[in-house]
C-alpha cells in the first residue's frame, strides 16, 4: 500500500465540496474529507484545493494544473470538463484531447494521477439530455488512464449515485452523503484502508407522490435552473471572484481545516 505524502486536487464545484457544508458554512466535499483520512495516516501529509465552481476545462488546466505542476505533489486529481459538456455545441473530442494532454504533463512531471468519469445523469432534469455527450466523454476518460497510467475513479458505475439522495436539492451538485460515499470510493482506488463500504445500499423510502414531486420540479426550475440560464446567457459564473479554499500545498488537519468529525468518512 503506497503512502500519499502530498496531493493536490483541481478542478469545479465537485472537487471544490458544493453542497457538502460544514458548521462553519464552509464547503468540505469527498476531497476534504478524504485528505483527514490520509492526514490521520500520515501527520507530514500535504494537501492543497485549487478547485473553484464553475471553471471551464481550459481554466482548470491554465490555473491549476499548471500550479499543481510547479509544486510537483504525489498526486494529482483532476475532476473536469463537466461544466463544458452543459454547454450547447460543446466539442466532447476536442475537450477529450485538452484533458489528456493535461494527464501528459502531470505524468511527464512525476505526479501520479486521479481522474473521475461523469456521473450517470439519467434522474437529473435538463442534465440528462446530456447523458449521451458524458457517456462519450467517459469512454475517452477511460482511454486516456489506460493509456497514461492514471487511476480512474468511476462515478458512472457508482449505482448508488443514481439514488436522488446522493444529490443537493439543486439536482447538480452532491449532498454530503453523496460526496461521502465518493471519498469512500476514491480512497478504495488509492488504497486506502476505510471502515465502510461506498455499495451499502440506501435505506428504503416510501414512493413521493406525484403532485409533490411536480411541486419540486416547479420549485427547483424558479429556485435553481432559471438563475443557471441567465447566468449562462450573460458569460457569468458562480466562481467569479472567487479564490480557492486551499491554494497552498501545506500540513493538514482536520481541525486546521474548521471542519467537524462529522466530515470524517
Amino acid at each position: 500500500m503506497r503512502e500519499w505524502n502530498s496531493w493536490v486536487a483541481v478542478g469545479d464545484s465537485f472537487t471544490e465540496g458544493l453542497s457538502d457544508t460544514a458548521a462553519d458554512g464552509t464547503y468540505v466535499g469527498w476531497a476534504d474529507r478524504l485528505a483527514i483520512v490520509l492526514a490521520e495516516r500520515n501527520p507530514g501529509f500535504r494537501y492543497a484545493n485549487l478547485a473553484l465552481r464553475g471553471k471551464m476545462l481550459r481554466e482548470i488546466i491554465a490555473e491549476q494544473v499548471a500550479a499543481a505542476i510547479e509544486v510537483g505533489p504525489d498526486l494529482v486529481s483532476m475532476c473536469a470538463g463537466g461544466n463544458d459538456l452543459i454547454v450547447p455545441g460543446s466539442d466532447v473530442d476536442a475537450l477529450a484531447e485538452e484533458f489528456e494532454q493535461a494527464v501528459i504533463d502531470l505524468r511527464a512531471a512525476g505526479c501520479e494521477v486521479l481522474v473521475f468519469t461523469g456521473p450517470d445523469p439519467r434522474k437529473q432534469p435538463v442534465v440528462r439530455r446530456i447523458r449521451a455527450k458524458v457517456a462519450i466523454y467517459n469512454g475517452h476518460l477511460h482511454a486516456i488512464a489506460d493509456q497514461h497510467g492514471a487511476m480512474m475513479v468511476d462515478l458512472w458505475a457508482m449505482k448508488t449515485l443514481v439514488d436522488p439522495r446522493a444529490w443537493s436539492d439543486d439536482r447538480l451538485h452532491f449532498s454530503p452523503e453523496g460526496h461521502r460515499r465518493i471519498a469512500l470510493r476514491t480512497a478504495e482506488v488509492l488504497g486506502v484502508p476505510v471502515g465502510e463500504d461506498w455499495r451499502e445500499p440506501w435505506p428504503e423510502v416510501a414512493p413521493t407522490p406525484w403532485l409533490r414531486l411536480r411541486q419540486a420540479d416547479l420549485a427547483w426550475t424558479k429556485t435553481h435552473l432559471l438563475p443557471w440560464v441567465r447566468r449562462q446567457l450573460r458569460g457569468e459564473s458562480t466562481g467569479d471572484g472567487l479564490v480557492p479554499k486551499r491554494p497552498e500545498l501545506s500540513p493538514f488537519s482536520n481541525s486546521a481545516n474548521g471542519n467537524s468529525r462529522a466530515a470524517h468518512i
